[in-house]
């Protein structure tokens, strides 16, 4: 119950704030709003305002809010229809840096998100540090502590016979040990056990690896810090899937996607850790939306800011039924890669069950 409270907080908080970044520029612009919506499909309630409809629609997989000249209306007998061209409220008609804005303002809205949600964190629960113990805080699915059953929680008391009493002491034990056997001595659920397994070698620094990360202390800092760290973990992390994703399209990384199953798996673990872990964990999801929203891929925002810096250098705009028919192709094949990326996620999810 927990975790699909987490999923739909998380899901709703992304998506309203994206379109609200849409939204409240276009209003500032003077356009008019015909529809903001959550969810895709058919829709399942909602109330009209002064002169736009508010929808919660059936399939909660993302949102739009639908702006007055955007794109063409249809009128009662199924014909589509423009907006009049000198219609103050049209869309099409405010000049091409205020589109931009409103284009820009979701992902943009993205990040103000997750600056807000790292600052509440270091402000409210404060600035998490490694701790220098010997507990396991975390370890990675599918590596040798988790596959020999060393629990979260579980201290390591010795490696190969000498103790253990720091986490330092214990990294460096295993990091100088590279694809060979360690046999570990580890107290959890109240009681003595020793394990033996073999360690696995980073690539990078050669260090052998078991798959385990330390706990997380909490250390109190002051609200100035608070943003000031808030903002430094934003740009950070925006550097890092950058990178990520650069390093995949190049192909110097593998392609890992994740669906809508595999981050519905990770916000759910992340609610089992805390409401610390969860709104960082929604941060870094924010940061990921907006920059994926900013990629020039038709039918998202940063095509569309595409098509209205060629307008802006043409001093004409390209014929409406080319970009839409773009755009159109290009959510034909996002909606297939989603379905695709669904079923791999499904899979793996069994797969690693079995």
């Amino acid at each position: 119950m927990i975790n699909a409270l987490a999923i739909v907080f998380v899901f709703g908080l992304l998506v309203m704030i994206h379109e609200f970044g849409h939204y409240i520029i276009a209003r500032l612009n003077g356009i008019k709003v015909l529809e903001f919506a959550f969810g895709f499909g058919p829709k399942i309630v909602g109330f009209r305002g002064k002169e736009t409809e508010y929808n919660l629609r059936a399939i909660p997989l993302g949102g739009f809010v639908r702006l007055y000249g955007m794109d063409p209306e249809v009128n009662e007998d199924g014909e589509q229809i423009l907006a009049p061209s000198h219609d103050p409220q049209s869309f099409m008609n405010k000049k091409v840096w205020q589109r931009m804005a409103v284009i820009a303002a979701g992902a943009i809205m993205n990040f103000v998100l997750a600056i807000f949600l790292f600052v509440l964190v270091f402000a409210y629960y404060g600035i998490p540090t490694a701790a220098n113990g010997n507990a396991i805080g975390s370890l990675v699915e599918g590596k040798p502590a988790a596959q020999v059953g060393i629990q979260t929680g579980a201290k390591i008391l010795a490696i190969d016979g000498v103790a253990t009493h720091d986490w330092n002491t214990l990294v460096n034990a295993i990091h100088s040990k590279p694809n060979q056997k360690v046999t570990l001595m580890v107290e959890q659920a109240g009681k003595q056990e020793t394990f033996t397994l073999q360690t696995e070698k980073d690539e990078k620094t050669g260090y052998g690896m078991v798959g385990i990360a330390p706990e997380v202390i909490y250390e109190k800092t002051s609200l100035l810090n608070s943003v000031k760290y808030g903002m430094e973990r934003t740009v950070e992390f925006t550097r890092l899937i950058v990178v990520a994703l650069v390093q995949m399209i190049t192909g110097k990384a593998p392609a890992e996607l994740g669906g809508p199953v595999a981050i519905a798996q990770v916000i759910g673990e992340g609610a089992q850790q805390g409401w610390a872990s969860l709104l960082s964990l929604t941060g870094m999801l924010s940061i990921q939306l907006g920059i994926l929203n900013l990629f020039p891929i038709p039918a998202l925002d940063g095509s569309r800011l595409v098509f209205l810096f060629v307008e802006g250098l043409r001093g004409k705009p390209v014929k409406p039924e080319r970009e839409n028919f773009i755009h159109f192709i290009g959510f034909v094949l996002l909606f297939a890669l989603m379905i695709a990326v669904t079923y791999q996620d499904i899979v793996k999810l069994f797969v690693g069950k079995g």
